[in-house]
C-alpha cells in the first residue's frame, strides 16, 4: 500500500481523505499495526488505481505461511531477523523509480532501462 501511494506521490493524509480515514489510521495500516479488511482493501485498490490482486502479487512463502489460517500457537514467528529487507520498500528504490518516470523521452527511458538490466546482470564466473 505504501509503495503504491508513494509512487503516485500521494500523502497519507490525502489517501485517508479519499477513503474516509485519518492519516494516523493509514499509518497504522502501512506499518502493519492494524489489519486491512476486505472492504477497505477494495477502497484502497480503487483510490490507488490497482486491481485487488496487486496487494498480494509479490507475497513470498514466508509471508503467506503467516496467514491466520496457517497459524497455530507453535508456528507464530513475530519477527524474521535473518530475512533481508524487501528492496521495494527502500527509499532508494522509490527515488529511482520516480526519477526514471520523470525522464520525458520514451527512447531515453528505454535505454536507461536496458542499461540498468545490463548492469544488474551478474557476470559469469571464470
Amino acid at each position: 500500500m505504501r509503495l503504491r501511494r508513494t509512487l503516485l506521490g500521494m500523502s497519507q493524509e490525502r489517501l485517508g481523505e479519499a477513503i474516509g480515514l485519518t492519516f494516523q489510521q493509514v499509518q497504522k495500516y502501512e506499518r502493519g499495526a492494524n489489519r486491512i479488511g476486505a472492504s477497505r482493501l477494495w477502497d484502497l485498490s480503487r483510490v490507488l488505481d490497482v486491481p485487488m490482486g496487486y496487494f498480494f502479487e509479490d507475497m513470498d512463502d514466508d509471508t503467506s505461511s503467516l496467514s491466520p489460517r496457517n497459524l497455530t500457537a507453535t508456528t507464530v514467528e513475530p519477527e524474521h531477523p535473518g530475512r533481508p529487507a524487501d528492496p521495494m520498500t527502500r527509499r532508494e528504490t522509490l527515488e529511482l523509480v520516480r526519477s526514471y518516470y520523470r525522464i520525458a523521452s520514451p527512447t531515453v527511458r528505454r535505454r536507461v532501462f536496458e542499461l540498468t538490466k545490463t548492469l544488474g546482470t551478474p557476470e559469469p564466473e571464470a
